[in-house]
């Protein structure tokens, strides 16, 4: 399903950042939340920061907002990057669609449209930038 990226040598041991690519096809999301959620047993395997189950369960939640929001809102690929730093989880979402998202207001009333909402409850930072082409979405969470 997904397009893996080999972990660039930059990365160094243990195992620091990995990447994937998708394209949209049904189990997208799904891939992309056992993406990484693996990355982080691979990680903690190889000796890396220890990671609960609780924290797995954040950081798949995230990647599920982030890239359903990337399939709904933008034609083409999605690309997922996963990077520890410390103790921070740097999870990046490129799409290709040109429109900024907008944090709404908490709305308990509003029917849909809390994701972004949730992937800030749940980070330490959200960032979203304008790309050449598309947009880039980094959210950082506390492992």
């Amino acid at each position: 399903m997904p397009h893996v990226i080999s972990p660039s040598e930059q990365c160094g041991p243990p195992l620091s950042c990995a990447s994937a690519a998708y394209d949209g096809r049904p189990g997208t999301i799904a891939a992309a939340r056992d993406f990484a959620a693996g990355f982080l047993a691979e990680t903690q395997a190889a000796g890396g920061a220890a990671v609960t189950a609780q924290t797995v369960g954040v950081v798949r939640l995230v990647v599920s907002e982030l890239v359903t929001n990337a399939l709904k809102h933008a034609p083409g690929p999605c690309w997922l990057d996963l990077d520890i730093t410390g103790s921070t989880l740097r999870i990046t979402a490129w799409d290709t669609g040109s429109a900024l998202p907008a944090v709404l207001p908490h709305d308990a009333g509003r029917v849909g449209q809390h994701g972004l909402e949730i992937v800030v409850a749940l980070s330490r930072r959200l960032e979203i930038e304008q790309q050449t082409v598309g947009k880039r979405i980094r959210a950082y969470v506390a492992l």
